[in-house]
C-alpha cells in the first residue's frame, strides 16, 4: 500500500527525476536515507517503471507531429502480432494503443515534415497486409504535454 509520503515523493519525481535523496528527503521531512528506501521499493515494487529526459522534437527536426487511426482488415491473431511487429520497428512511431470504437489502433507519430509522413502511411503503414485504412490527424499546436500522473 502506499501512504501520503509515497504519494508527494512519486508526484516529486515525476515533475524531476534527479532529486536526490537528500532533497527528497527535504521535501518529505524524512532522513535522505528514509527517502532513498522509499524511492528503492518504489522502484522494485513497479511504481517506478524507469527514468527518462523528455527531448525537444523541433530541435531534433521533427517538425510533424501526428495520430494514425489504423483500421485493420482481418482480425486474427497472426495479423495482429504481425502488425505489432511492425509498430516496434518504426522510430517514428512513438506511441500505439489498441482501441475500443470504430479504430483497431492509435499510432502517435513524429516525422521530419509532410513528406516523411506520407511516406510512413503510403509506403509502411498502409501495404501492411492487415491494413484496410487509415485516417491521420496532424497536430497543429500541443496545449498539454504529457503530464505527471495523478497521485
Amino acid at each position: 500500500m502506499l501512504d501520503s509520503t509515497d504519494m508527494r515523493l512519486l508526484s516529486a519525481l515525476q515533475v524531476d527525476a534527479h532529486l536526490t535523496a537528500h532533497q527528497l528527503g527535504e521535501m518529505l521531512n524524512l532522513s535522505p536515507s528514509q527517502a532513498g528506501r522509499r524511492r528503492q521499493r518504489l522502484e522494485a515494487e513497479g511504481y517506478i517503471t524507469g527514468y527518462a529526459a523528455r527531448l525537444d522534437p523541433l530541435k531534433l527536426g521533427l517538425h510533424v507531429q501526428g495520430f494514425v487511426q489504423v483500421h485493420l482488415g482481418t482480425h486474427g491473431p497472426e495479423q495482429s502480432q504481425s502488425f505489432a511487429r511492425m509498430v516496434e520497428t518504426r522510430p517514428e512511431i512513438t506511441s500505439a494503443w489498441t482501441m475500443t470504437g470504430e479504430a483497431d489502433y492509435l499510432l502517435h507519430v513524429y516525422c521530419d515534415d509532410l513528406a516523411a509522413l506520407n511516406r510512413l502511411l503510403h509506403q509502411v503503414i498502409l501495404p501492411h497486409p492487415a491494413v484496410a485504412r487509415v485516417q491521420s490527424q496532424i497536430v497543429m499546436d500541443q496545449l498539454k504535454r504529457d503530464a505527471p500522473l495523478p497521485t
